[in-house]
């Protein structure tokens, strides 16, 4: 995730970074202007349409599609935001869940912190690369009973650690290590765990409409390569450079709701999860007693 000062106007708009939709649409930028070129050459200095009124009307019916294609991309893009929000949900209430948890865990099973000081923090970053679908056992921390080499195994690693987790619990109540009524103090962030498994996957699994999705990218496609022929008459030569504007503008704002719509990745602008699980391990070993604060 990308960390900036909203305030710093210039900075942001002069400094280019790897996530720029400009970058990436340079050489279709280059393209297009290479076939506005084209278009209007021929239809000025070739064809001579410039009589003809009903090629000039194009540019009012590009006008009205303009409104129509703003609304569609006003809502994608706000459909993303908040699939990305969503999950910087979850994760917020992971963490919260996994501070209450150590808290709570290591008040009522001292003798256990090490295992969980552990446990907890294997969660987030097993949640993580689940939902990267990769595997980092150098990431996880052995405990117990609990061995990384056999996780490898495991379609699963999030759940199966979750599962650990109630079930170090229960043997702790089934032994009388755990009184009446504690295993319901702990249920609440128990059940958290899978709860944001559930979350995680659920916005990871289910993309926006392939229908939809389709849709959006002909009508801005069939937009764009008819958007010469409507301005040249009214625009001349300087069909080209508002053409590759409005083409920018609006492949931009749909390269972006592509990349926050799955906002568990890597890119520039997916959430910081590398950073969060990192800072669930670091307090949950702080509240444990594993590490100097």
């Amino acid at each position: 995730m990308i960390r900036y000062n909203p305030k710093e106007w210039f900075l942001i708009i002069f400094k280019f970074h790897k996530a720029d939709t400009f970058r990436k649409l340079l050489p279709l930028i280059v393209a297009l202007c290479v076939y506005s070129w084209m278009v209007t050459w021929l239809e000025v200095s070739v064809w001579q349409l410039s009589a003809t009124s009903n090629v000039k009307n194009l540019s009012l019916i590009h006008s009205s599609l303009g409104m129509v294609i703003s609304l569609l991309l006003v809502f994608r893009t706000n459909t993303a935001y908040e699939r990305w929000w969503e999950g910087r949900k979850v994760w917020g209430g992971l963490m919260n869940s996994s501070r209450n948890l150590a808290i709570k865990l290591s008040i009522l099973l001292p003798d256990e912190r090490e295992y969980f000081s552990r446990m907890i923090p294997n969660f987030a970053f097993a949640l993580k690369n689940h939902l990267r679908k990769q595997y980092m056992p150098g990431e996880f921390e052995s405990a117990g009973d609990f061995i990384v080499e056999e996780l490898d195994e495991r379609n699963n690693v999030p759940g199966f650690i979750a599962w650990a987790i109630v079930e170090k619990c229960a043997v702790a109540e089934r032994e009388s290590r755990l009184g009446n009524g504690h295993m319901l103090f702990l249920q609440s962030e128990l059940n958290n765990f899978a709860d944001c498994l559930g979350a995680c996957e659920r916005i990871r699994n289910t993309p926006i409409p392939y229908s939809y999705s389709v849709f959006l990218k002909k009508f801005m496609f069939l937009y764009i390569m008819t958007l010469p022929f409507g301005f040249v008459f009214s625009l001349g030569y300087y069909t080209i450079p508002v053409t590759a504007v409005i083409f920018y503008v609006l492949a931009s704002l749909e390269l972006i709701a592509e990349e926050i719509e799955d906002p568990f990745g890597a890119d520039a602008n997916d959430l910081p999860t590398d950073e969060i699980s990192a800072s669930i391990r670091k307090n949950v070993k702080e509240i444990m007693g594993y590490t100097k604060v």
